[in-house]
């Protein structure tokens, strides 16, 4: 299927849909956000990566800032961090420089890598929209942890590529149906910037607040 560009949606959400998908919904489609302390630590850092006039060249290296891309065929765009241009004869050509160039994204986050794969299904969707970007394959992609100050090389597979097709068209569901789906308690809950807004403790035992409510005005009407 390929998305008309008024549906595209943001390329950052897949990583939140992949991890919670109220969390995305609340985000995406009611518009609701709350920073906290990591969110704000994330902006800081992203500063320097988002500044498309920082670029930098090393020996056989470009490294270039802040690329809007977009994918038609997953229906998403966005801003990458920052792409690594490596010399290669097998690689692509870039206006103003001579040669050819293989392209390879390092995505910043935070923290320390995870356990799950939502940093990793967001890697592999911006690759896939550098792809059809610059019209190329491209077989590896890159994290870097700041709090580790870790580099993590990840290979871009056709297991990969398959989920994150499969991710991409279930938000545009989502997003097509307004569905925020119900929210559930996690022990990475307290964790979310939007935990004072979806409050899953509560959604959870609504049905002992349905009783509680509903006990308290019957004590009040035999007042």
């Amino acid at each position: 299927m390929v998305y008309a560009e008024e549906d595209y949606l943001m390329l950052s959400g897949i990583q939140h849909f992949q991890f919670c998908k109220r969390q995305w919904g609340l985000i995406h489609i009611d518009q609701q956000w709350e920073d906290n302390e990591a969110t704000a630590h994330g902006q800081v850092l992203h500063k320097k990566a988002d500044n498309p006039y920082v670029k930098e060249k090393r020996k056989n290296v470009i490294i270039s800032r802040a690329i809007h891309v977009s994918s038609p065929n997953l229906g998403l765009y966005g801003i990458l961090d920052v792409v690594e241009f490596h010399k290669d004869a097998a690689g692509v050509t870039l206006k103003g420089r001579r040669g050819k160039w293989r392209p390879a994204i390092v995505e910043y986050k935070r923290g320390q890598p995870k356990k799950d794969t939502r940093d990793i299904v967001q890697l592999v969707a911006q690759t896939i929209c550098l792809e059809e970007t610059l019209s190329c394959t491209i077989d590896v992609g890159y994290l870097y942890y700041h709090k580790v100050n870790q580099k993590k090389k990840i290979e871009i597979t056709p297991t990969l590529r398959q989920e994150v097709f499969k991710l991409a068209q279930e938000m545009h569901a989502y997003y097509e149906g307004k569905q925020v789906t119900k929210a559930e308690y996690f022990k990475n809950c307290q964790l979310c910037s939007l935990a004072n807004i979806c409050l899953p403790r509560l959604s959870k035992k609504s049905r002992n607040i349905d009783n509680y409510i509903a006990l308290a005005l019957k004590d009040e009407g035999s007042l």
